[in-house]
This record gives structure tokens, C-alpha cells and sequence, in this order.
């Protein structure tokens, strides 16, 4: 079922900012979309997302660092999860548990690339299972190399300048990184561990990533006054 954004609270709102998502939902057979830029190291930009699951469904690959997602946007690969009750707890097992607090059918992740480069990649779902044939498969991939230089670009500004947070542009997760840095210094550690801390802290208390973060950034919540 094509995606109507007619009823979409977001549609209205930020256009400027949905317009890299809203080809997908124009000429694809899905019900929303996502798209961030994805740094060789690893940072992230998400620049658009087309409802609150979209949304979501991008913060939980940020905040596990697994996902269709990452092997899309490592691999430069197209990701095709038609059946989301199928997938292999093996291959992502904690994704693949996050699953369960959303109501999606099936995931498609699409590289974004720019010449021979992948910069990013789109995350689009279903409601309800269902693949995308090759024709679709060939739009998509034309749609994410169509936008993939906008998408550099506003990715680049928006690393730089303060950019509101609302469901059609979910947070810069500049906090994130904050967050990582003081708990780098807390804690004497590497920034690899440091986020590893921030991940593991948030999961076993049930919370994102980024709130989590805020409370570190704000010195609510210190890791060295935690056990061990």
C-alpha cells in the first residue's frame, strides 16, 4: 500500500526537510521513510523521517549500532526484509527483539551513493509484509542517488547549525557524541567504550540512547558514580 501522507501530521510541517524522504513515499509501495547520512566513521546525520515509526525505526539502529541500515550504508548493498517476523535473531539479535515495540511489516534499507562513495542510506517500511520487486528496487535506487547530494549538503549544514527537533528531522544526536566525550573523561576510557557504556546503560534501563545522553549532558547521571 502506498504510503498516504494526507493524514500524516508531519506532512505539513518542515517540508523543506521532508522533501528527501517524500519521493520514496510518492513512487514506492511502502508506508514510511527515513534518511540519514552516514559519515566513514560512522556519524550520523538523520535529515528526515517520514512519521514517528520512521523516526523510531532509525533511532534504534543509532542508538544498537546494528541493523539493515549499517549494512546498507557499509556495504553499498540494497537490504530486503520483507517479513520482519522472520528475521534472524542470529544476524541482529538485539534489532531483531526491538522489533516487537513497533508495528512493522517489512524493511528495505537503501544505499545512498554518491559516484563510488556510500554516504547514507534510506530506511523505508511496510505495515504490513511484502518485498519490492526489481522495478521498485531500481526506483529506489535511483530516488537515493537523486537526493544524494542534497542530502550532503544539508547533512553538513546541519552539523553546524542549531536545527530544532520534531518527528519529520529527528535529533542531530549531537548529545550523543557530547554525552560520549564526558563519559570518555569519567570514566578514563576510549570513546568506543564510552558509547558502549551509554548503549548498554540505556538498554538495561529501558530508555533510548538519547535521553539517556541528555541526562549525562545535563550532569543529572555521571558514570563514575555508577557501579561497576
Amino acid at each position: 500500500m502506498m504510503a498516504d501522507t494526507s493524514g500524516n501530521p508531519t506532512a505539513g510541517r518542515n517540508p523543506a526537510r521532508l522533501d528527501l524522504c517524500q519521493p520514496f513515499l510518492n513512487d514506492l509501495p511502502i508506508s514510511g521513510a527515513s534518511v540519514t547520512v552516514i559519515s566513514s566513521s560512522g556519524a550520523q546525520v538523520a535529515l528526515c523521517a517520514s512519521d514517528a515509526v520512521a523516526a523510531r525505526l532509525d533511532e534504534i539502529q543509532f542508538e544498537l549500532g546494528e541493523g539493515p541500515q549499517w549494512v546498507a550504508s557499509t556495504t553499498g548493498t540494497v537490504v530486503l526484509l520483507p517479513d520482519i517476523a522472520s528475521v534472524s535473531h542470529d544476524r541482529w539479535p538485539i534489532f531483531a527483539a526491538s522489533m516487537g515495540q513497533l508495528k512493522v511489516g517489512a524493511i528495505f534499507s537503501i544505499p545512498i551513493r554518491m559516484g563510488a562513495a556510500t554516504v547514507g542510506a534510506a530506511t523505508l517500511y511496510r505495515d504490513s509484509p511484502g518485498g519490492l520487486d526489481e522495478d521498485h528496487q531500481s526506483s529506489a535506487l535511483a530516488i537515493a542517488s537523486a537526493i544524494a547530494s542534497t542530502a550532503v549538503q544539508r547533512a553538513m549544514t546541519f552539523a553546524t547549525d542549531d536545527v530544532s527537533e520534531s518527528v519529520a528531522v529527528p535529533a542531530l544526536r549531537r548529545e550523543v557524541h557530547q554525552a560520549t566525550g564526558m563519559i570518555l573523561i569519567q570514566l578514563d576510557t576510549t570513546a568506543t567504550i564510552a558509547y558502549s557504556r551509554l548503549q548498554a546503560y540505556a538498554f538495561a534501563q529501558g530508555r533510548t540512547v538519547l535521553s539517556v545522553a541528555r541526562d549525562v549532558v545535563t550532569r543529572t547521571l555521571a558514570f563514575d558514580n555508577l557501579p561497576l
